[in-house]
């Protein structure tokens, strides 16, 4: 049973629009994704949610903003990123180091992203269990993970 889902930030829970400048929390209009909020709602009942980011300008405090924005912050019990763990995201130490403040084991946590270099395969190499967030199946490498098209598809 998977105790604690990791997410992505952006454009996994929240709209990344890549053109703007500065913080997301700054932002003048900030959305989450279709089904979000419906996903976080679903799978916070029996499991712990924390946001695994590679935001490098954005502080835990940033962040959390960002979430409180769009009425998710709710459903997230922490935040992680390069500015409170030290290590860049997109290698398997960032996850690690996860689970080692968490407390848990690799098969106890899903990792849940966009970004196939970035979310999936760090997650894959440690024994993590991974969701890729897609909508073209056909691209990505064969894998032991699973693939989604949509976050309303976590509410099972």
């Amino acid at each position: 049973m998977t105790e604690v889902y990791l997410f992505d930030w952006g454009d996994t829970l929240m709209v990344d629009l890549p053109g703007l400048p500065g913080k997301m929390c700054d932002w003048e209009t900030v959305d989450a994704v279709e089904g979000a909020e419906e996903a976080l709602k679903y799978l916070s009942r029996k499991s712990k949610i924390y946001i695994a980011t590679g935001a490098a300008q954005s502080t835990e405090a940033d962040i959390e903003v960002a979430f409180s924005r769009v009425g998710l912050n709710m459903y997230i019990s922490g935040y992680f990123c390069k500015s409170n763990l030290g290590i860049k995201k997109g290698s398997p130490e960032f996850l690690s180091k996860i689970l080692q403040k968490l407390g848990k084991e690799p098969s106890q946590v899903t990792m849940v992203g966009d970004n196939f270099s970035k979310d999936i395969e760090p997650a894959i190499k440690l024994g993590i269990n991974a969701i890729l967030l897609s909508n073209d199946k056909k691209s990505e490498p064969q894998g032991n993970y699973k693939t989604i098209a949509s976050l309303n598809e976590l509410c099972f």
